[in-house]
Formats: C-alpha cells, sequence, structure tokens
C-alpha cells in the first residue's frame, strides 16, 4: 500500500498551537509534525494522527527502565544502540524528505544497530528490536495499527509486554516478511533475543517489586 498524499490545505510552514487544530480528517506529514507547538504527544500512522495516552503510570515507567538499563548494559561497546520514548522513529516510504514521510512513533524502548539510521531528529527507518508496553490505554494501538507498520516495515523483532498479567510476547520477522509469535512468557522464564544474540533477561528482573 503507497502512503497517502498530504492534503495542501495545512501550511507546512504554519506552527500550530493547539491540539484541537488539527483536523482528523486530514492527512499529515512528518514536515506537518515538526510545525505542532502542542504539549500533547502524537504519533503519525500514514499520515493519521493518533494521540498518545496520557503520562505513563509509575508501573508502566519502572518496566521499561529495567528493560532500558538491561539492554543499555549488554550493549555497551557494542555497535547497537538504545533508546528510550520519547524519541522519534520516522518510517519513510521512497524518499527520506520530511514532506514525504507520514508514519512517526515514539517505540517504549528500540534498539538501532545500523548507525545510518541515527539522526539529530531520532531514528530513520524500522529500528532492529521495538518493545512496547501495554498499558489500558494503548493497547489497540500497540496490538494493532503499530503491529502493522513494524512488520511492513521490516522491524526484526517486536516485544509486547503486559504490565497486568507481567508477560512478554515476541514477534520475530520471518524470510518473507511477517512477524511469527512466540510462546508467551512468564514470571520465572527468561527471553533472548535472536537479533542481539548472548543477551538473555530475566522476567523476574523487570517485573520486580512490581
Amino acid at each position: 500500500m503507497s502512503e497517502p498524499v498530504p492534503y495542501p490545505i495545512l501550511n507546512d510552514d504554519e506552527p500550530v498551537r493547539q491540539f484541537n487544530e488539527l483536523d482528523a480528517s486530514l492527512t499529515y506529514s512528518y514536515a506537518s509534525y515538526l510545525n505542532w507547538l502542542f504539549p500533547e504527544r502524537v504519533e503519525l500512522i500514514k499520515g493519521r494522527v493518533f494521540k498518545m495516552s496520557p503520562a505513563p503510570s509509575s508501573v508502566h515507567q519502572e518496566i521499561i527502565g529495567n528493560i532500558f538499563l538491561k539492554l543499555g548494559s549488554f550493549l555497551k561497546k557494542k555497535p547497537c544502540k538504545v533508546y528510550i520514548s520519547p524519541f522519534d522513529v520516522r518510517f519513510p516510504k521512497e524518499s527520506h524528505n520530511d514532506e514525504a514521510v507520514f508514519t512517526v512513533l515514539q517505540p517504549d524502548i528500540c534498539v538501532i544497530c545500523d548507525r545510518s539510521k541515527i539522526d539529530a531528529r531520532g531514528g530513520v527507518g524500522a529500528p532492529d528490536l521495538v518493545v512496547e508496553v501495554l498499558s489500558p490505554g494503548n493497547t489497540k494501538m500497540e496490538l494493532l495499527h503499530k503491529y502493522r507498520v513494524y512488520e511492513e516495515f521490516g522491524v526484526k523483532e517486536y516485544w509486547v509486554v503486559s504490565q497486568g498479567d507481567k508477560s512478554v510476547l515476541i514477534y520475530t520477522l520471518d524470510e518473507m516478511g511477517k512477524f511469527q509469535p512466540s510462546k508467551i512468557f512468564t514470571l520465572s522464564e527468561k527471553i533472548t533475543s535472536a537479533v542481539l544474540p548472548g543477551f538473555e533477561l530475566a522476567l523476574d528482573d523487570v517485573f520486580e517489586d512490581l
């Protein structure tokens, strides 16, 4: 499916200071996104605006922090870099021009091993690994919209972390470019990564004291 063409109604050079000034029926580009000055966090998926959930809960933040620290420690002096939200990842189709990019996400955690995909504004192109921690307000977004983006653009590994039942489901991209799910990992188990050989994560450490 080709990316939508933006409506010419909105001037990309005009700053937008209130979220409610956006028109949900329009298609926006990354160039538009850069001129949004309102405090709400949003993401773009194929040019459509998705308002992110309110500030994450303390439990959500602790889970992200625990995973981030483990990945960061493992990746020291390695070529891959790990980033934590808020960190924009643009998903260009053919052109990297701001006006031609219609999908911009903020994964909870992402690992990028190709340094050419990192610039001053964030990531450009599919990360090697993405981690999303589900909460009551974002489950549909993570399991449907983001899943499709990550699969389409070739994210090699996608972890879906559920704080509700303290579990992790790993989707791995197969040779046909389709995600294949793992079994559901739960407390007392450890997970490994096909993207990061040698990395091991105990779920008891992820959900410690939660």
